[in-house]
């Protein structure tokens, strides 16, 4: 009971606090809400005082500023409007100095004005008097102003000529003399470049043997041996007292050379009979063939032309069993090979087409035994047949001058024929031979009137012809020379150049007694 009682209790106390506790709890928060919105309210007005002051200070600077920029502004009016007046006391200055000037220069062209007319009136006295003068000239003279101006302007220009004929004589003089320096210059370097010792070439070959007992083997029964030898080979075979050695014979070096091998390979086997010497020839001729390519290749190699055709290759080597005057054909062509690309090389040319054309040129002598025409014509037909480029081929055509070159590289090739041929030791002659062409070479200068004596000099390749002074002139000297060479192209056959120099010298002799 007593708990129903505490339970009423508690019911009842709460039924009675809790609305107490509401209504408190609501005054409370009704309390805290408006403090709340006082403190908000003093926030607010805080600000807006805030607000208000910084509003002020933006102003207040603003106006500073404002004044500031309007001091600047006035000060930079003031400089300006002090530049300006500056000027315009410099312009108002000039226009006083310009007025002055103008002030000036109309009295100078006044005054210039004054003398024009003083001129112009000295002029027309001036011509009066030259017009009287004419005329008292024309009457002196008996002349008119043209025919006297045609007299003087003849004169003149007879006197231009003179003097324009001897600057272009004194002008072609200095470029002769400048060009044959170069040209001497040229040469020489090429050939000290290409400097070779050069031995004329024999038309025998020696065999050496082991002993004299090997010459009645060579020889044979009844000479069949020998027989069979020369047959096969084409070359005489001398046998005589020359101890131990046999001399084989022969203008072409191709089949000496066959016979050569061929006869050594024979000694050194020890059989000879015409079997043996057939077998042997047979061999020496695949060495020989063998050995013609390899110098063909060299030749090619040493030179640097590139791009040949086999066949034409071959035909280079053929070249070294083949000479020209004694002189080897192949070493011949070589040498004039690089002679012509050293000097094209100088020259600012072609030197691959100095160098291809050079090699080629005696090409035709490979073949001009077994083929009818010149060496020239030969060498032209062979390199066509091959399709070798037309300039090469014009050059081989031009070398002995049967054509115009159509290229300085021809020309050069002819100049390297004549260096490689007329160098000492290259070509071989008789005695007979040399004395007659110099001979003959005096018999021409002679043949012409006025000249006094000559003489045969540089082993043939100078002609000096002392003329009478009385007889012969300056100007006759130029025709004189020009027939003695035309002379001895006609009637001497002869490597490279021969030079007419023709001399003419006056003396005088006196006595002081």
């Amino acid at each position: 009971m007593e708990i129903v009682i505490i339970i009423a209790t508690i019911l009842i106390s709460a039924i009675v606090f809790i609305p107490i506790g509401i209504f408190i709890r609501k005054k409370i928060a009704e309390s805290k809400i408006q403090s709340a919105e006082n403190e908000a309210k003093k926030i607010i007005e805080l600000a807006s005082k805030d607000a208000e002051n910084k509003k002020k200070e933006e102003i207040f600077k603003a106006k500073e500023q404002i004044m500031q920029e309007r001091q600047d502004l006035e000060q930079e009016i003031r400089e300006r409007r002090g530049d300006i007046q500056k000027q315009e006391t410099r312009i108002i200055q000039k226009e006083e100095n310009l007025d002055k000037k103008e002030e000036a220069l109309e009295r100078k062209e006044r005054e210039c004005d004054q003398k024009y007319s003083e001129l112009e009136d000295k002029k027309k006295e001036l011509d009066e008097s030259i017009k009287r003068e004419l005329e008292e000239l024309q009457k002196i003279s008996g002349l008119t102003v043209e025919e006297a101006k045609n007299i003087l302007l003849t004169e003149i220009e007879k006197q231009i000529k003179q003097e324009k004929a001897a600057i272009i004589r004194e002008e072609e003089q200095k470029a002769k003399e400048e060009s044959t320096k170069k040209a001497k210059e040229l040469l020489t370097y090429a050939v000290q470049k290409c400097a070779a010792d050069h031995t004329s070439e024999t038309t025998v070959s020696i065999v050496t043997l082991p002993n004299d007992d090997m010459k009645g083997r060579i020889i044979g029964r009844e000479g069949r041996n020998i027989k069979a030898i020369e047959n096969l080979t084409g070359i005489d075979l001398i046998i005589d007292d020359t101890p131990e050695a046999v001399i084989l014979s022969g203008f072409d070096p191709l089949r000496r050379e066959v016979a050569k091998i061929a006869l050594e390979k024979l000694i050194e086997d020890g059989r000879i009979h015409p079997a043996k010497i057939e077998e042997m020839v047979e061999k020496a001729k695949e060495e020989v063939e063998a050995t013609i390519k390899q110098e063909g290749e060299r030749a090619t190699l040493e030179t640097g032309v590139m791009g040949l055709n086999p066949d034409l290759i071959k035909l280079i080597g053929k070249l070294k069993y083949r000479t020209s005057y004694g002189q080897n054909v192949l070493n011949h062509s070589i040498e004039v090979s690089n002679l012509a690309r050293i000097m094209a090389d100088e020259l600012g040319l072609d030197s691959k087409r100095a160098r291809r054309a050079g090699l080629l040129h005696d090409i035709g002598k490979a073949l001009d035994h077994d083929m009818e025409g010149t060496h020239v014509e030969i060498g032209v037909d062979i390199l066509k047949k091959y399709k070798e480029n037309p300039l090469v081929i014009n050059a081989v055509e031009a070398h002995h001058g049967d054509v115009e070159p159509q290229t300085l590289e021809a020309v050069l090739v002819q100049a390297a024929d004549a260096i490689s041929a007329s160098r000492p030791g290259a070509r071989r002659e008789t005695l007979e031979a040399y004395i007659k062409r110099l001979e003959q070479l005096e018999e021409i200068a002679d043949s012409f009137d006025g000249v006094e004596k000559s003489f045969a000099i540089q082993a043939g390749r100078e002609v000096r012809i002392m003329v009478k002074p009385e007889k012969i002139s300056d100007a006759e000297m130029t025709i004189l020379a020009r027939d003695v060479a035309k002379k001895v192209e006609e009637e001497m056959d002869y490597p490279g150049q021969i030079k007419v120099n023709v001399i003419r010298e006056s003396r005088v002799i006196e006595y002081a007694k």
